[in-house]
């Protein structure tokens, strides 16, 4: 075995020994980087006519920056389908921390995150989705209702088409407080999170007093990246499956967005 599957093994021995201690910590991280981001980017996220630069060269970096996220997302997601070999360092990573996983975590707390979990089932993502829907189309704001609806649709069967595709086994989990079956890669609660509450932050973004924009933001970093740590602690997932969720998640978020940004803009001038 050489060094670096002997090093992806030690990570993931430490990381699950110290579980709760790491995940919080990382949303800790990814919330801080969510909030840097935001307000360093929020130039763009403001209307055209609030922003000093010409609209032309205002859209064009706004489609910049998400044709960025786009490709970065498609990178990460390139690299854990490369890695997906048992055999791999990413592989022994996975495999080592759900096994140190499945012998650390108490009952106590499998049973709050089987709780917590259910935010991303998709049932509840279904139904989130539909009176978000109703609500849009009730204010007159067909478009964006439709836009919401595709984005959200569209990612779930981009899921399950991935899913068959690699068609990958799920970790063994017969601690009894959570039950998934189907194939593994990538994790449908994760991206399914990633792209429903993202897409209700953009809402957000659109529709609410600025003073709402940051949290709104956070809050969907925080249950996206929640619904993820949760499949892992559950080990009703590989770690690389929530990590190729997160990816295949923002990538398909992304896409929609600069979709429906480029639609009203059309719209506009139509």
């Amino acid at each position: 075995m050489n060094q670096d599957a002997i090093a992806a093994q030690a990570w993931a021995q430490t990381i699950g020994q110290h579980a709760l201690a790491a995940f919080g910590g990382a949303l800790l991280v990814v919330l801080a980087c969510t909030a840097l981001g935001f307000v360093g980017l929020r130039r763009w996220t403001v209307r055209p006519q609030d922003s000093s630069l010409p609209p032309a060269l205002f859209l064009g970096l706004r489609l910049a920056i998400g044709f960025g996220v786009v490709l970065g997302a498609a990178a990460l997601f390139t690299e854990m389908m490369e890695a997906l070999d048992a055999e791999e360092e990413l592989g022994l990573f996975d495999s080592r921390l759900a096994e140190v996983l499945s012998q650390t975590l108490s009952p106590a707390v499998l049973r709050v995150v089987s709780v917590v979990t259910h935010l991303g089932d998709p049932i509840t993502l279904t139904a989130l989705v539909l009176v978000v829907a109703l609500l849009l189309a009730l204010q007159g704001r067909r478009w964006l209702a439709l836009g919401w609806a595709a984005a959200c649709a569209g990612n779930g069967v981009l899921n399950q088409a991935l899913k068959q595709v690699f068609a990958r086994v799920r970790p063994v989990h017969d601690h009894g407080f959570a039950v998934a079956d189907g194939f593994s890669f990538p994790s449908g609660h994760t991206s399914g999170s990633v792209v429903v509450y993202g897409m209700l932050a953009y809402l957000g973004l659109r529709l609410l007093p600025p003073r709402w924009h940051l949290p709104a933001v956070l809050a969907a970093a925080a249950l996206a990246f929640g619904m993820g740590v949760s499949r892992v602690l559950l080990q009703v997932h590989w770690a690389s499956d929530v990590m190729a969720g997160f990816a295949s998640g923002l990538a398909w978020l992304s896409v929609c967005v600069i979709s429906i940004e480029m639609l009203r803009r059309y719209r506009r001038r139509a």
